[in-house]
């Protein structure tokens, strides 16, 4: 009898060790380092996304990774830094900006469209790219939460950076025109969202000259034009017909404003979309697709998980940006509050890299990250990136699982926790970094935002994530 009482109790301590042992699991996520594409970087012989449909009413853009067919450098170590440089003059930029910028909606009736989303790695750059249609020419794209105005290069071009599709001619198009010096749309551009806008010397045009901070630039006029999306069609869209351009758009046509204002791809497209767009971001950088959704019908994800909603902050009207309020990181079980923190308040961008937070919040999460994984040894850091690791020689490693925390208990798994900076896996660094002062907004990059499914309503004013596989569509 007691040696049976015996085996009963040590199979069941045998369960509750299983049981515990499984949690802790839980808490890691394995990476295969050999299912990595480092070294395996081919510049494919399509560098631009082409996929687009229509479903359930909805636009579906293909968007991929904007990077290498244009640009080249001696070395890894060099590609990545200029990224990261440029990464920082956004960062910048944003903080500036984030005083000035403005928003309008108006009525809908909605219907759904789909875009293809890809990275643009083979553009050189690590922002997101999709190609439409623009007075029936094919243009690729940046697309971007944290800019409203839609602009893509134009002839006569008096200063223009090398793309891959023809740069794009008004006066070939019959459904173009100029918005005139001094009308309601010339006159609110300043007003809606900063940009500078001015009539030309003929007094005729309505000129622009927008400036992103990191010594990119656009500049031209200003005009109507019908756009295609997915087969939507969008008559009198508003966007840059940009003369001058010059910076870090790699071989894109231009940019796809995703902001809050007025100008926006968004708000301009609000009767048929009702103001809700959502994108999933393929994780790797080459041969890999995800997609944009114009559109609020959920039964067209692909979302492993339920969409959970956070609130969006409402901030100044004026603000492109949309603001989030993080409660709280963990990474494996440990829990960092962020209310213990100076500012939890946050902008989620598509156009940001890396995420950057306040010093504390990542004093904290950087120091927890190194205790849970400390069985791998250090490498030098690189640039703003000040956790790194030598992985060489490992097949796979088993990482904390990171989340992060918004508002009404919203989590978010975030599966981007790694940049590696060198192919052989030599350098490898936390892809979060601090900011220089404490009352600075963090930014959410879009590194934390791979294999997710992100929505944005607008007019709800809130903000869903939910796992989401992003690749080939």
């Amino acid at each position: 009898m007691e040696e049976h009482m015996f085996s009963l109790l040590r199979c069941c301590l045998l369960l509750v060790f299983i049981v515990a042992g499984y949690g802790r699991m839980e808490e890691k996520r394995v990476i295969s380092l050999q299912k990595l594409e480092l070294g395996q970087q081919r510049i494919s012989q399509r560098c631009l996304p082409q996929k687009s449909r229509r479903e359930k009413g909805a636009t579906i853009l293909e968007v991929k990774h904007h990077s290498s067919c244009f640009m080249t450098f001696s070395t890894a170590e060099d590609k990545h830094m200029n990224f990261i440089d440029a990464d920082n003059a956004r960062v910048s930029s944003i903080h500036f900006r984030v005083k000035n910028s403005g928003s309008r909606s108006t009525q809908m009736n909605p219907s759904e469209a789909q875009i293809p989303l890809t990275t643009g790695a083979k553009l050189q750059t690590l922002n997101y790219i999709v190609s439409i249609k623009l007075g029936g020419n094919e243009v690729t794209v940046i697309a971007d939460t944290g800019s409203d105005l839609t602009w893509v290069q134009c002839q006569p071009c008096s200063s223009c950076y090398n793309q891959q599709d023809p740069i794009f001619n008004p006066a070939a198009s019959q459904s173009y025109e100029p918005v005139l010096c001094n009308s309601p749309t010339c006159t609110s551009v300043q007003i809606a969202t900063g940009i500078s806008s001015f009539c030309g010397n003929d007094q005729s045009n309505c000129n622009y000259s927008l400036s992103y901070g990191d010594g990119s630039y656009t500049s031209g006029v200003l005009g109507w034009e019908q756009i295609d999306l997915a087969g939507t069609i969008i008559d009198g869209f508003v966007f840059g017909c940009g003369l001058s351009n010059h910076g870090l758009f790699g071989g894109a046509s231009g940019l796809m404003g995703l902001g809050r204002t007025y100008l926006s791809l968004i708000s301009q497209t609000m009767l048929q979309f009702g103001g809700i767009f959502s994108y999933c971001l393929p994780p790797t950088e080459y041969d890999s697709s995800g997609s944009l959704v114009l559109g609020g019908d959920p039964s067209i994800f692909k979302n492993t998980t339920p969409v959970s909603y956070t609130r969006m902050i409402m901030d100044s009207p004026e603000s492109p940006f949309y603001f989030l309020n993080l409660t709280g990181i963990s990474i494996g079980s440990v829990a960092l509050d962020a209310s213990e923190f100076y500012n939890g308040k946050v902008i989620i961008d598509s156009g940001t890299v890396i995420t950057r937070l306040a010093p504390s919040m990542y004093k904290a999460l950087r120091a927890e990250f190194l205790r849970q994984f400390s069985e791998y040894p250090a490498a030098p850091r690189f640039s703003i990136l000040d956790t790194c690791f030598n992985l060489t020689g490992f097949r796979e490693v088993s990482i904390p699982i990171m989340k992060f925390v918004f508002e009404g208990g919203v989590e978010v798994d975030v599966n981007g926790v790694f940049y590696y900076v060198k192919e052989d896996a030599s350098q490898v660094c936390l892809a979060l970094a601090s900011l220089t002062y404490e009352n600075e907004i963090g930014i959410i990059g879009n590194y934390q935002q791979k294999n997710l499914r992100v929505v944005y309503d607008t007019l709800g004013a809130r903000l869903g994530f939910a796992e989401e596989t992003c690749g080939w569509i």
